[in-house]
């Protein structure tokens, strides 16, 4: 079943931000990376899937609802990038004020809210006021109370940024559980290794339109790089490699025994069987070869490689 549909959602600012043209599909119970450099939109389509702001052209659902319906919203659990909750309260008092709103029963809440509160990391401090929380504690309490009305769609917007590395990694497998249990998770984040951890399919947002969209083991096989390790190298034989070949071939690494690393770009096999023929019979020894998985991070650079995009201060 499809979770979140758009068809040439688009909002414009007088400023000339926002975003335009954006048609995604996300089935239900898959995890979606929105990627993008700053200001390129990616919250501004966030608010509009969560009801938040109203879109200039298109349409959006969720679950086959408009968004910003209030069928719609019963399925969402929502963590803003810009979060704040009342410092004056302690966390489960947040929490608990959530699950107010959601219209939970009081047997629902006192069973949801402790067991959360552990969940996301913060039960030994739940009864601690807010305005001693670290902002990694204030996205945890973020986390719970997004999964408060226990919704079918998370939409997270950047939520491990004030994380260190082990709160990160702890986020990371709440998402896989969280996934592994049905829900359907947008998330919004600049941490690629997080994306590319978790997420089943990404779409790239530059200056408001979307460049690409895909599963992330596709995206990450456009570009396929062999790194080939050889014995006896030496500049001269990469030179002719290369005008024999045509291939875009580049040396990764150089030791002083004269052995080398090549990354080559090799649209198949076939291609990389015959490279591995000429290094032979240039003399070079191959001491192994093997396809390089391209990782997110380098996707995004060079997808975006050479491209204008708003920033933060546009």
């Amino acid at each position: 079943m499809i979770a979140i549909q758009t068809e040439g959602l688009t909002k414009q600012f007088h400023n000339g931000r926002g975003c335009r043209d954006v048609s995604i599909t996300v089935q239900e119970g898959e995890a979606f990376g929105f990627l993008g450099p700053n200001g390129a939109g990616k919250s501004t389509l966030v608010k509009m899937l969560v009801g938040l702001i109203f879109p200039t052209e298109g349409r959006a659902s969720l679950f086959g609802e408009p968004v910003g319906s209030l069928a719609a919203r019963r399925h969402l659990g929502y963590l803003p990038e810009l979060y704040r909750y009342q410092e004056w309260l302690t966390g489960e008092e947040v929490v608990r004020l959530h699950a107010k709103l959601c219209g939970l029963s009081r047997s629902e809440t006192n069973r949801r809210v402790p067991e959360l509160l552990e969940r996301v990391g913060i039960g030994l401090r739940s009864k601690d006021r807010v305005k001693g929380y670290s902002k990694g504690m204030q996205q945890r309490l973020g986390l719970a109370c997004a999964l408060v009305s226990d919704p079918k769609i998370l939409f997270l917007d950047e939520p491990s940024s004030a994380m260190d590395p082990i709160g990160r990694s702890e986020v990371r497998q709440l998402l896989h559980e969280w996934k592994a249990e049905g829900k359907t998770i947008f998330l919004n984040s600049h941490l690629m290794e997080d994306v590319e951890a978790i997420c089943d399919r990404v779409a790239l947002l530059n200056n408001g339109e979307v460049l690409q969209q895909g599963r992330v083991e596709d995206v990450l096989h456009q570009r396929p790089v062999w790194q080939i390790r050889v014995g006896g190298f030496t500049p001269p034989m990469l030179d002719w490699l290369r005008e024999e070949t045509g291939f875009t071939i580049q040396v990764a690494g150089l030791k002083v025994d004269g052995s080398a690393v090549l990354e080559a770009e090799l649209r198949n096999e076939e291609q990389a069987g015959w490279l591995h023929a000429l290094v032979m019979e240039q003399g070079m020894t191959l001491y192994e070869s093997a396809r390089a998985k391209t990782r997110l991070e380098e996707w995004f650079v060079a997808e975006l490689a050479g491209k204008s995009h708003r920033g933060e201060k546009a």
